[in-house]
């Protein structure tokens, strides 16, 4: 092929006003895509190795497993929670013998709506189609979020990637959280906080790709020759509606989700804001709410609010849950018959809420392990899911298992400088991802603030890792001069970042494996296990000794 040297007038003039737009908004990704997902699904299968390893140990209910593992059984069966038995024996340890008759035959009543629950039990079903799977045993009702976890690691690698353009801090931000002892913890346990962390990762991964999708129809548009400065509506933004289904999933698995919501609702429409002031429009308030904000609004909050009250489905049309009967007969005579019994459903669903919100706002507990938020990122008061001092296996005749879900503290304290980083960052530069990040964080930790009197745990924390991980990377890509716009450093100062890279990950890895022993219920001699708990906090809570 034979090629022809520009003109000295084409070489002198600038570069075509598109082509300046789609190097703004669309910066190249050098790595094949290909290259990409075969990085996310190595790192993917390492998190799943890692939580699938051994995942029926505790080999019995232990900590909130008590709770959820049970209500899911329950949906499962009857489509509500039912309430289960407690004479002559209880149900947890009927389920230890392999029983499965644990229920009353009354509705209960829960605090948590049911999404997360379901996947438990939509996880015990799958698990029972297995050669060697059986319903309601350890395996089966943690199954779901081990499969959460894996997951969620395989959509912040490709997060980190899309965000970075750049296939190994993409990799680095997956295998980050894979060694994180608190999503460990959270990934072999069937409660629901892993669940909620999945949606709202998914959620916001969504909502990046609608970013970019919505910047690459600006640069056709350029590229078509069309007058940017007063193009209007830019297509259906189906990964937005995307987004609203996640979050609705969110807030059906625990009700803290709608801060995330509130805030990424808000990011989404400013994305849009300067997208279209970046490209010239001038004045696009009117154009901008009236195409761009009426609309996000419905596609993530009233999808969100549709999936939400389509995940009360098993509660909703069945007549046996707790609180259901409620409305019966209390709508008036005018009321249409074919009216009133979606009516009464749905006015004993709003009474269930009340109740639910009730409890929530007088909750209080003595518990030894509650952590209040400012203690959050220091892993200052962790929880003991587990702890058996009379194990064996060990070698020893003093053995112990236990189950501290506790965050890799390398990565946590390493996540206070990198979120200093980003302030920095966003400060100087309005980087929209150190924004982002910071925003996430702030909308996962500073409303909790407001319940000062409420208990707290620190698994509460969960869907603030990956945000705080997106930090870390963002952090050592600043440092390695790699990635999206970020800054070009001279080459002994990126080979310095090429170090801190690998002394972090380096720190990261040795961190989790000191700590594994305690997180995963593994035989260890009793000074061992107490030499890996540095502080008596770590061990004994606010109890004491």
């Amino acid at each position: 092929m034979t090629t022809t040297a520009p003109s000295s007038e084409a070489t002198s003039s600038s570069p075509p006003r598109s082509a300046s737009i789609r190097a703004r908004f669309l910066p190249v990704n050098p790595t094949p895509l290909w290259l990409n997902w075969l990085g996310a699904a190595l790192v993917a299968l390492f998190a799943g190795t890692l939580r699938f390893f051994n995942i029926g140990q505790p080999d019995r209910i232990y900590f909130d497993e008590t709770y959820y593992a049970k209500d899911a059984y329950g949906l499962q069966k009857f489509g509500y929670e039912h309430e289960t038995v407690e004479e002559p024996v209880e149900a947890d340890d009927l389920l230890a013998q392999g029983q499965q008759d644990i229920f009353t035959g009354a509705g209960d009543f829960i605090v948590h709506p049911p999404v997360g629950k379901w996947m438990i039990a939509a996880g015990d079903w799958l698990w029972s189609l297995l050669p060697f799977g059986t319903t309601m045993t350890p395996e089966a009702w943690r199954f779901a979020s081990a499969l959460a976890g894996l997951v969620s690691v395989l959509i912040l690698v490709r997060l980190a990637t899309r965000m970075t353009r750049s296939v190994l801090l993409g990799c680095t931000a997956g295998l980050i959280m894979a060694l994180d002892g608190l999503h460990f913890t959270l990934s072999r346990i069937a409660m629901v906080d892993v669940f909620l962390t999945l949606w709202i990762l998914a959620g916001f991964a969504c909502l990046v790709i609608d970013r970019d999708r919505t910047r690459e129809r600006l640069a056709r548009l350029a590229e078509a020759g069309a007058d940017l400065t007063s193009v209007g509506w830019l297509g259906m933004r189906w990964w937005r509606l995307a987004a609203g289904l996640c979050f609705g999933l969110a807030v059906g698995t625990k009700w803290s989700a709608l801060f995330f919501v509130a805030a990424f609702g808000l990011l989404t429409v400013a994305w849009d804001y300067g997208a279209r002031t970046s490209v010239g429009q001038q004045r696009p308030v009117w154009r901008w709410l009236g195409i761009d904000a009426v609309p996000a609004f419905a596609q993530t909050v009233v999808v969100a609010a549709v999936v939400y009250l389509v995940s009360w489905s098993g509660w909703l049309f069945t007549r046996g849950g707790y609180n259901r009967d409620y409305a019966d007969g209390l709508l008036p005579d005018w009321v249409p018959g074919f009216l009133s019994s979606p009516l009464e459903a749905l006015v004993s669903l709003a009474d269930y809420h009340k109740r639910m919100m009730d409890f929530h706002t007088g909750l209080t507990s003595d518990h030894a392990y509650i952590s209040a938020p400012w203690e959050w990122l220091v892993m200052r008061t962790p929880v003991m899911f587990h702890y058996d001092g009379e194990a064996i296996g060990c070698g020893t005749g003093n053995c112990v298992t236990s189950v501290v879900s506790i965050g890799t503290p390398v990565i946590w304290w390493l996540s206070l400088l990198a979120l200093t980083v980003m302030f920095g960052w966003w400060v100087t530069f309005r980087d929209w991802r150190a924004g982002a990040v910071l925003l996430a964080v702030a909308a996962g930790w500073l409303p909790w603030f407001a319940y000062p009197d409420r208990p707290m745990f620190l698994f509460y924390a969960a869907p603030l890792l990956p945000f705080l991980v997106l930090a870390i990377v963002l952090a050592l890509g600043l440092a390695m001069g790699a990635g999206e716009d970020s800054p070009r450093f001279a080459p002994y100062l990126r080979a310095v970042g090429g170090i801190v890279y690998g002394v972090v990950l380096l720190l990261i890895v040795a961190n989790f494996a000191y700590f594994y022993p305690v997180l995963s219920a593994y035989p260890i001699d009793e000074g061992m296990w107490r030499e890996r708990l540095w502080f008596d906090v770590w061990i004994y809570g606010n109890g004491g000794s």
